[in-house]
């Protein structure tokens, strides 16, 4: 079937995001949840690495761009954690499977249900009728987002921490395993935000520098009325402009709101800034998202 119809697609160029549903099947979804309970019940986290995964700017600086463990997770799937989950001890003070904010970022390569379903028919069918060319997955991500403790992501761009020369090259899909609402936290969007470019980035620090990584510029300030929620059914898939605004709320509901999402780069004339957190390793370099393209001689930094 098309996935994408051109009106869609047209709506998407005007919004930044758009909303295919019905675009994984109920089996694909649990698959994938069967598929995390697994590493889930099999993860064992060393103390040192129990990194809390944060979103106010200050405490992302300091919680993640100090560790080693965040900034190496690029070609490695590993564990970020909700806050006050642990004790002084670094042990779990709730169940293990309730602690987890997410698992990334190497999802789509190392482990055989995300590959199939990054690399799958109908995702590579999207790329084309949405004109890319030599698309490559830059990272991905399984997003819990708990009941009651699921923290808010507060308003940002993607390009602030995935930077391309030119902007316009990041797409972020985002793959809804069950129903999100607006009070399981779904995302909002300001539509049309993508538009104006970036005003924030964040960067690599030198080599040896506490913190590993630092925002320049600043962010804009965002209205809560320019915001407009966008709830998906299971299955259903919203792609997202690397440059258009959007957030979650905390979930402060009962119900979990997991989520598969990847991010892909138009890698045709495009420059991956050396200064990203995130970097192709010569153990995981990009992986391109057709098939036919397995030999190409990607040149991605600038």
């Amino acid at each position: 079937m098309a996935w994408i119809t051109e009106e869609q697609i047209q709506q998407f160029r005007k919004d930044g995001f758009l909303v295919l549903e019905e675009f994984c099947t109920t089996e694909e979804c649990d698959a994938m949840r069967e598929q995390i309970h697994k590493i889930v019940s099999e993860m064992d986290v060393p103390p040192h690495c129990r990194t809390v995964f944060c979103t106010k700017e200050e405490e992302q600086l300091h919680e993640q761009g100090s560790a080693d463990y965040f900034l190496t997770s690029g070609d490695k799937i590993r564990f970020f954690f909700e806050k006050g989950v642990f004790d002084e001890k670094g042990d779990f003070l709730v169940p293990k499977e309730k602690s987890i904010n997410k698992i990334g970022h190497a999802l789509h390569a190392y482990d055989p249900i995300f590959k199939q379903i990054t690399h799958s028919s109908k995702v590579q069918e999207l790329g084309r009728k949405l004109g890319l060319e030599k698309p490559v997955v830059v990272q991905s991500m399984y997003i819990f987002k708990q009941p009651d403790i699921g923290g808010e992501v507060l308003p940002h761009q993607d390009a602030t921490f995935l930077y391309t020369e030119p902007l316009g090259r990041i797409l972020g899909l985002w793959i809804a395993l069950e129903d999100t609402t607006r009070e399981n936290s779904c995302l909002w969007f300001i539509p049309g935000s993508h538009t104006t470019g970036i005003t924030r980035r964040m960067i690599r620090t030198p080599p040896g520098t506490i913190p590993c990584t630092q925002f320049i510029g600043s962010e804009r300030t965002y209205q809560h009325n320019q915001f407009i929620p966008v709830p998906v059914h299971k299955g259903g898939l919203v792609l997202i402009h690397g440059e258009v605004v959007h957030k979650s709320e905390l979930n402060s509901s009962k119900r979990s709101r997991h989520v598969y999402t990847f991010h892909l780069m138009e890698a045709k004339d495009t420059s991956w800034s050396k200064e990203n957190w995130l970097q192709p390793t010569p153990e995981l370099p990009f992986p391109p998202l057709y098939p036919e393209a397995d030999n190409w001689p990607l040149e991605l930094n600038g």
